[in-house]
């Protein structure tokens, strides 16, 4: 197991390494920095003057060193101005002396992630703050959605043919059929708006960052809960189907032993293998698919930075999220993997 778990970090390493690659090419390409220029500055600038802000703030090195720099594996750029120095690892115009006195490398690994020039604050802090409101709405979302759904797919499952089966099927592909601005838009017509005469959830998401309460908060968990609710259930009720066929159901079944106990000791733990896969990769998806319900219900997540940061074509928060993502994303999946062995000891690791 632990040769298992070193293996595949160096394939993350090198998978992460790849990935914030791609992200940093699209997003140095030159009309995005021209773009940034542009707006830093002056949209009037010429090509000229476009070229002189590159070139004073280290845009126009080759994409590898600036890749490596970004990085924190290279040294940070130096650029001789009209009136003293700057460098990536110092803040606005410095002295010669000063600059010596900075610190020769400063990226990513060394936790130095650059500042954002839409809200003029170091991307780490911006980060972890949007971070962490996006935590608080996934931890709710995944305490509403997971068991939800198991029960619904167990159940189903456990009934394949019946009625209850054919209406829980109906209900699961109801939901994820239906797209989260639509269920987020309805859920607000119904239960916040007061022309429906039904406002029984007051406030909004944005006063939920300072003080979730369960009417401010529970309508953007349920809107996201419902859209992934119906996929898990769906896998549950399929892999709990297949198991209640097997030959070991049966054999326990002709020894006697209660139905309760067959589904909760000797099949749900079978039937939660291709599940649990299902509900890892429901991670990464609310962290960068609650975009949709944030950017709807005002709440100022993680989602809602990234399309603050692609819209308003902040770089460096473009790429601290997308770290944060490709972390996310690795990190789960390494997860998944070995949980499978911890379902399934017949799953080797080789």
């Amino acid at each position: 197991m632990g040769l298992f778990i070193l293996r595949r970090l160096g394939v993350m390493i090198f998978t992460a390494l790849c990935l914030t690659f791609i992200v940093f090419f699209l997003t140095n390409l030159y009309p995005n920095l021209e773009k940034l220029a542009k707006t830093q500055g002056n949209f009037r600038m010429s090509d000229e003057q476009v070229e002189s802000y590159l070139a004073r703030n280290g845009h126009m090195q080759p994409l590898p060193i600036k890749y490596g720099q970004w990085l924190g594996v290279l040294p940070g750029w130096t650029v001789e101005v009209e009136d003293g120095m700057r460098g990536r690892c110092v803040t606005g115009t410095v002295t010669s002396e000063e600059l010596a006195a900075a610190p020769t490398f400063c990226g990513v690994i060394q936790g130095d992630w650059g500042a954002s020039t839409v809200f003029r604050s170091e991307v780490s802090s911006i980060v972890s703050e949007r971070l962490g409101l996006t935590g608080i709405l996934m931890f709710w979302v995944i305490v509403l959605m997971v068991p939800s759904a198991l029960a619904l797919g167990v159940l189903a499952g456990m009934r394949e043919g019946t009625r209850t089966d054919r209406t829980l099927s109906t209900f699961a592909i109801t939901t994820t059929a239906t797209p989260e601005y639509v269920s987020g838009v309805i859920l607000i017509a119904v239960f916040a708006s007061s022309t429906m005469g039904l406002r029984w959830f007051k406030g909004t998401a944005t006063s939920a960052m300072e003080n979730p309460t369960f009417e401010n908060f529970f309508l953007p968990v349920l809107t996201i809960a419902l859209y992934g609710m119906g996929y898990i259930a769906r896998m549950t009720r399929a892999s709990m189907a297949e198991v209640m066929t097997a030959q070991y159901i049966r054999t326990a079944r002709l020894k006697g032993v209660t139905f309760s106990n067959i589904v909760m000791r000797h099949a749900l733990r079978n039937a939660l293998i291709a599940p649990f896969t299902v509900i890892m990769l429901q991670f990464p998806w609310l962290l960068n698919g609650v975009v949709i319900v944030e950017t709807l219900f005002n709440y100022k997540g993680f989602g809602w930075t990234l399309v603050q940061a692609a819209s308003n074509n902040d770089i460096e928060l473009l790429l601290g999220v997308s770290v944060v993502s490709v972390f996310v994303v690795l990190v789960t999946q390494l997860i998944s993997d070995i949980g499978y062995v911890y379902l399934n000891p017949r799953i080797s690791v080789s």
